[in-house]
């Protein structure tokens, strides 16, 4: 039983996914559907947190957008998310930016990894 639950998995596994580390701040294009209509929206912010593994993996960004803190997450392997392009390199020392929500302004910014 667990073998079949394997081959299902590994076939939902997309062949490239976008490398991308916590701290980053990344945009997200995801496929959104409007009746028959299908469009891309962009959703930018910094990555707070990866998860799980295989083809469950998920990972929250994290935005403010007037002034208010949103956050969204999306199943690395699904269709709906086209590609993640990373804009900067974050320079973190956790797994998890679960702190960046009690921050506001300039005290939420992660800093930037320059190579």
């Amino acid at each position: 039983m667990n073998d079949i639950i394997k081959n299902i998995e590994v076939a939902q596994l997309k062949e490239t996914v976008d490398e991308f580390h916590v701290g980053d701040t990344v945009k997200v294009y995801a496929k959104i559907k409007e009746g028959n209509r299908e469009r891309v929206q962009v959703f930018e912010g910094t990555v707070i947190k990866r998860q799980g593994g295989s083809s469950r993996e998920t990972f929250t960004v994290r935005k403010t957008s007037n002034g208010i803190g949103v956050e969204k997450t999306w199943p690395l392997h699904s269709p709906n998310v086209e590609k993640i392009e990373v804009v900067r390199l974050g320079k973190v020392r956790r797994a998890k930016l679960n702190y960046l929500r009690d921050r506001v302004g300039k005290a939420a910014k992660v800093k930037e990894l320059v190579k």
